[in-house]
């Protein structure tokens, strides 16, 4: 199958994450190809966003189990960028490398083997409907499924040179609500309590704790809060996010985020926090490392590797405990605008290699 054609069917439908009839149309468009190479699906029908699918092959009980991941949607409202276009080395357009193109990588290397008469056994494929709004829905199910399995490839984009991902920070998204006291600003100034000037108080203390050598960031992107110019504050509301690259750091800037909330640095002022991790750290780990030794083994061809400070459900899957690789779908950038485009050469080399990596998988039972 021309790895083109299907790209542009599968791109010109709008999947915003909140279009559910759009990644529903997607799935469906998935359902078919997996199940014309023998796969059967499980949906999980979801209300109000996309349904999640998972693709299963066949099962050999005493041997590995490999686990592919994607996501269906895409983050550009219907009749924003819609359009699929190409040029002599790139093609452009929505989910082209984020990652439309990721999860077509992933089945034209399993379809190749099928075409070559070979049974696909322990390869199943999860795709999930609202990653880029953070997996909210989808991520206690992606922590369950995945422990069925010894490894996870994550068909997110790879790297400039075709890097593959070993780690990501974790990420942690936090609201602090503080409550003060109004008063006159000119009259009965004494008698107020500032949330404002909390929050500011509050918004120093929370950076004070990036540790930019351990890779540790904290930022409040958004500071609102009082009524006017001529009272005290009574309300102020702060939103802030944390990145980290090890679980000790995570620690330990979750327990100074809980004592800066609950300490009052102005008088009569409450505070209230909200929010959580909403991915943990991947970390790179021996096990990772060795399982990359032996892909280039295997591929007989050396990749490079990176780790990156953005976030993808490879997160989730690794904090369940499973050996996690991410980056196999093909180049891109420009994701998340309407410049987004992916680099024509490197689906030959990624459908490539994932074949030939889902081969030995298959013959020899493991990595």
């Amino acid at each position: 199958m021309d790895y083109i054609a299907l790209l542009e069917k599968l791109v010109t439908i709008n999947s915003f994450t909140k279009n559910k009839s759009g990644v529903d149309t997607v799935g469906r468009e998935f359902d078919a190809l997996f199940e014309s190479i023998g796969f059967s699906k499980i949906i999980y029908t979801r209300e109000l966003i996309g349904d999640h699918r998972l693709y299963r092959s066949g099962l050999h009980e005493n041997k590995k189990r490999l686990l592919l991941l994607g996501h269906l949607d895409t983050v550009f409202p219907p009749g924003k960028f819609e359009r699929f276009s190409q040029d002599d080395n790139w093609v452009y357009g929505p989910g082209v490398c984020d990652m439309k193109g990721g999860n077509v990588v992933a089945f034209l290397a399993l379809q190749n083997l099928v075409s070559k008469g070979m049974s696909i056994e322990n390869i199943d494929m999860l795709l999930v409907s609202d990653e880029e709004t953070g997996s909210d829905d989808s991520k206690l199910l992606t922590a369950k499924i995945a422990k069925e399995y010894d490894y996870c490839f994550v068909y997110e984009a790879a790297g400039k040179n075709l890097e593959v991902v070993t780690g990501r920070k974790g990420v942690g998204t936090f609201f602090i609500d503080i409550e003060g006291k109004a008063a006159h600003a000119g009259n009965h100034y004494a008698d107020g309590s500032d949330a404002n000037l909390e929050a500011a108080l509050k918004l120093q203390k929370l950076v004070a704790l990036t540790d930019l050598e351990k890779s540790t960031t904290v930022n409040v992107g958004k500071i609102e809060g009082g009524i006017g110019a001529n009272t005290i504050s009574p309300h102020a509301h702060l939103t802030f996010e944390i990145r980290y690259k090890t679980a000790d750091e995570r620690d330990r800037v979750l327990e100074a985020i809980d004592e800066i909330v609950n300490t009052a640095y102005v008088e009569g002022t409450h505070s209230v926090l909200r929010g959580g991790i909403q991915r943990d750290v991947m970390q790179t780990t021996a096990a990772s490392l060795e399982l990359v030794d032996k892909l280039q083994k295997i591929a007989k061809q050396p990749f490079a590797t990176e780790e990156r400070g953005g976030v993808s459900d490879a997160n989730i899957v690794s904090a369940a405990g499973v050996v996690t690789l991410d980056g196999f779908g093909p180049y891109g950038d420009g994701d998340h605008t309407v410049n987004e485009r992916a680099l024509k050469s490197s689906f030959i080399s990624r459908i490539a290699l994932s074949e030939k990596l889902f081969e030995h998988f298959i013959k020899e039972g493991d990595f």
